[in-house]
């Protein structure tokens, strides 16, 4: 394995530097599935990809180096470039995810107890209860309204905003808490925000809670009932920081997975002439097992692959099914990086990503036994190997821990059920899952490059 910092000129280690920048400017705008397609949106727009809906519904037609994008529900999004090919002859596709671990708040979620107001909250995807607590923490969302219209709430990381908190128990008092088990430490039903303590004027009922819903009525127009109809996500406050003295690595919320769906972004926008058809798919609920109509289990990405296979009249149920299995595909999703302070869990003999090593490769992810792991043909890695290494990009292979110590999942096996060639590659991270994770400045940058070069490249 090659440290890639020792192969870097003062001139591309610029360049790693500035991406990043870039990178921590997504992440820290980008909170949640929502703020994180508004960008990606803006982006594609600005590099000519035109709305898929549009194209159907002005009856336009595509042609090869056409560049089109497909919204779903605001939570995903699908980009493709077209290429000079028939679509039948299959696509090269990065797919990564754009949801991550998280507060959100219930459908009844306000209430009152012994003078304090507080947002009750169910946890999202795989956290450790106990470190969300006393982190300042900024809420985000939308809230529907009956007549059609949609709120947007962003409170905590503005200028003059307030945040919100989790309390804890002070040490004095922790005793009996202190000999649980860290999974006990704090129950789901315990993480409650704790929101306001002043009363509205009188002797009455609840009358935190009614000055709690008096500010939100004044300053966004809802109303109690309307929180049936909100998705409101609790994140940690604040943006994402540089780290180190070196200022070599990069630490904020959300970087699993959207260090790889940025690095995959940018990759899919610097494309220019394409022989082989190109498509980004920045997708929602991989936390939660990839499903509903935003997550990679939808068929809203084999339905835009018809739709644009018949606005370039070449449409056919076959042919969309040739084009699924005769594609490439990298499933860009994080993987643990070896951390000294836990060697213990670190897969041995150079099988686990460090920092600063390159993209990593994980020819199978899973438990233990390899269960609901995707498992990547050598033929397909040896391809990948070659393109790589014309293309300059430093490289690692992974797993994710110990073979018995635990493991993970990816959107890999999703993509592989059409046939196609698929494996995991992404950003070494450590810390994954935390509230604030960390990863290294140049993982990312020859993450893009590698994800650049495979859809130019792979046929």
């Amino acid at each position: 394995m090659t440290n890639a910092w020792k192969t870097y000129s003062e001139q591309e280690k610029q360049a790693v530097m500035d991406f990043n920048d870039a990178y921590l400017d997504f992440i820290s705008k980008g909170k949640t599935e929502r703020l994180c397609c508004r960008q990606i949106i803006a982006l594609a727009e600005g590099f000519g990809y035109k709305n898929i809906n549009d194209v159907i519904e002005n009856h336009e037609t595509l042609k090869p180096q056409d560049k089109v994008y497909f919204n779903m529900m605001n939570k995903s999004v699908a980009l493709f470039h077209i290429g000079n090919e028939p679509l039948e002859k299959g696509m090269n596709i990065v797919g990564s995810h754009i949801d991550s671990p998280r507060l959100d708040l219930k459908q009844h979620p306000l209430f009152e107890q012994d003078g304090l107001a507080f947002f009750d909250t169910h946890y999202y995807g795989g956290i450790k209860k106990y470190q969300w607590l006393t982190l300042p923490l900024a809420l985000y969302g939308v809230v529907c309204l009956k007549d059609g219209t949609t709120v947007d709430v962003a409170i905590g990381d503005h200028e003059g905003d307030p945040v919100f908190c989790v309390t804890d128990l002070l040490p004095h008092l922790a005793s009996d808490q202190m000999k649980k088990g860290a999974s006990e430490f704090i129950e789901g039903d315990n993480l409650d925000l704790i929101v306001g303590s002043i009363p509205t004027d009188g002797e009455e009922k609840e009358a935190v809670k009614k000055n709690v819903l008096k500010l939100l009525k004044d300053t966004y127009g809802i109303d109690e009932e309307d929180f049936i109809s909100a998705e409101l996500e609790i994140v940690p406050q604040g943006k994402a920081h540089t780290c180190g003295l070196d200022r070599s690595m990069n630490l904020g919320y959300g970087q699993d997975d959207r260090v790889c769906a940025y690095t995959s972004l940018i990759a899919m926008l610097e494309q220019e002439d394409l022989d082989r058809t190109a498509a980004a798919l920045l997708v929602d609920k991989e936390e939660i097992g990839s499903v509903g109509a935003t997550g990679m289990h939808s068929k809203f990405f084999e339905n835009m692959l018809a739709e644009v296979m018949d606005a370039m009249g070449d449409y056919s149920e076959l042919k969309v099914r040739r084009a699924l299995q005769n594609s490439y595909a990298l499933s860009n999703d994080v993987v643990a990086a070896h951390d000294p302070n836990y060697a213990s869990v670190s897969s041995p003999h150079d099988n686990m990503g460090k920092f600063g090593y390159g993209l990593a490769f994980a020819k199978y992810t899973g438990s233990r036994g390899k269960s609901g792991s995707n498992d990547a043909n050598p033929e397909f890695i040896a391809k990948l190997r070659k393109i790589f290494e014309e293309a300059g990009v430093i490289c690692q292979t992974s797993e994710l821990g110990k073979v018995d110590q635990g493991g993970g999942g990816t959107i890999a096996y999703i993509l592989a059920n059409y046939g196609m060639n698929v494996i995991d590659s992404g950003v070494a991270l450590q810390s994954m899952h935390s509230p604030y994770e960390l990863s290294s400045k140049a993982d990312v940058y020859e993450a893009k490059k590698a994800y650049k070069a495979f859809l130019k490249n792979c046929k």
